[in-house]
């Protein structure tokens, strides 16, 4: 059976893989239902991250959520990145500048301006080769080694989340805590959840529409159309 915690650090369940896909879904739905009042800011573009996040009834733990938290841990996009510029082109564009300066030494002024261009590509250039390597890497280490010591983890301007697999065995329970950042909102999420409680007689979680998809994921046996809206998965998603 699920354990609901509310605390000023977070909304946070405890209980099997399916309660904590609740969870998350009712937190994305209390807040999507939240941004429809025009009296209320919510980031949509915040929220819609976190919604990609948060663990689905069909994903592993291990697999798709280690590798969502370590697309979201990496490091940020430079310039040059969010340019769309390769490093090469980068070098490129710098040894022509410099070539330009020395066509233009007569006029010191331009001459210098043309070399300050080349370094500002030379830079990026390296800026942009020195983030992809401590990318790569970062991804590696963090999936393969973070993740077996640490909770999976998410932050944006929104929210704040983490989850963890607690005990061992056939039946391992998953704790997922998240906690609204500002406190108001926070205050607000808090009151939807109640109404969800006293109004919804049962959440139905959300499940990948390709049955195939389901049946390869977890390694089971997808139930009937008809008895797909009532089941309630207990498979381990490791």
């Amino acid at each position: 059976m699920a354990e609901f915690e509310e605390s000023v650090s977070g909304f946070k369940v405890r209980g099997d893989w399916v309660d904590a896909v609740e969870h998350g879904e009712r937190i994305v739905s209390a807040l999507r239902d939240l941004g429809e009042d025009e009296n209320v800011t919510v980031d949509s573009e915040a929220l819609d991250e976190f919604d990609e996040w948060r663990p689905k009834s069909h994903e592993r733990i291990h697999e798709d959520v280690s590798e969502k938290t370590a697309d979201k841990a990496s490091v940020e996009e430079g310039k040059g990145e969010q340019e769309g510029v390769e490093p090469d082109e980068d070098l490129q564009t710098a040894g022509e500048k410099l070539a330009e300066s020395y066509e233009s030494l007569d006029e010191p002024d331009e001459a210098v301006d043309k070399w300050g261009d080349s370094l500002d590509h030379v830079a990026r250039a390296a800026d942009s080769a020195g983030r992809k390597a401590l990318r790569a890497v970062e991804g590696a280490v963090y999936r393969n080694v973070m993740t077996q010591i640490a909770p999976y983890y998410f932050d944006n301007e929104l929210v704040s989340a983490n989850l963890k697999r607690v005990g061992r065995g056939d039946g391992p329970d998953y704790v997922f805590e998240v906690a609204i950042n500002d406190d108001d909102l926070s205050i607000r999420v808090s009151n939807k959840l109640a109404d969800f409680e006293e109004d919804v007689d049962r959440w139905h979680v959300d499940t990948e529409k390709e049955t195939e998809v389901v049946e390869a994921a977890e390694g089971v046996e997808a139930p009937e159309p008809d008895q797909t809206a009532d089941a309630k998965t207990t498979s381990n998603p490791e």
